[in-house]
């Protein structure tokens, strides 16, 4: 039982840390949504290489991308919409770069819209449909061009962001290994050294076979 809620204890601090408020959640939600599309939209390329066997696998990975997609939009957007109507946090966090913000994003968002749109109406008239099928290609190349430029402008955050929320809970980490008055807080066994002794040199050990103490 113990065991059972000790697993239990990480997996909700990391959802609290994805879906906490502010700018850090809403940073995180954005990046851990991003990455998720990237692993997607990598699957959805490939198909487009063999697109007439692949074409089923194309759909439904496509109708897999409408949720997420639909995620990072109202994340993103909602972060605009905080930041234009003065939300101090906001404002402190600071805008978009102006490239980013008046050009590409408005592309991107728009070209998104066209692409997911018409490809759920080729669903419905088939894929000899004409001008869906036009506007369907016409916008995944406007599409790729500014995803393209959005993923070089944020490819060095992401990875950051994303470790943090599913990593080690920092403010965990620092209570567990927190120095008290009582020197039995760190008295137990471990298998590795222990991470909660900054300073060995003061009586601290730690060994594979030996009881650490503080």
């Amino acid at each position: 039982m113990e065991t059972s809620e000790a697993s239990v204890r990480p997996t909700g601090a990391r959802v609290a840390r994805l879906l906490r408020g502010g700018t850090e959640g809403n940073a995180r939600l954005t990046a851990t949504t991003g990455a998720v599309l990237l692993v997607l939209l990598a699957v959805e390329g490939v198909t487009i290489l063999a697109i007439r066997p692949l074409l089923s696998v194309h759909v439904f990975v496509g109708l897999l991308l409408i949720p997420p997609v639909a995620l990072k939009l109202a994340a993103t957007g909602y972060r605009m919409m905080r930041y234009y109507t003065r939300a101090a946090e906001y404002v402190r966090k600071g805008p978009p770069l102006l490239l980013l913000r008046m050009v590409v994003a408005p592309g991107l968002v728009a070209a998104t819209l066209v692409v997911f749109a018409t490809g759920v109406a080729l669903l419905v008239v088939g894929p000899g449909g004409g001008i869906v099928l036009g506007l369907h290609k016409a916008s995944f190349i406007i599409w790729l061009g500014a995803f393209a430029i959005h993923v070089l402008a944020y490819a060095l955050r992401v990875p950051g962001l994303v470790a943090a929320d599913w990593g080690r809970d920092p403010a965990h980490r620092e209570q567990r290994c927190a120095p008290e008055s009582s020197r039995s807080h760190c008295s137990r066994a471990w298998s590795l050294p222990l991470p909660c002794c900054p300073r060995p040199a003061r009586g601290c050990t730690g060994t594979a076979t030996t009881t650490a103490s503080c």
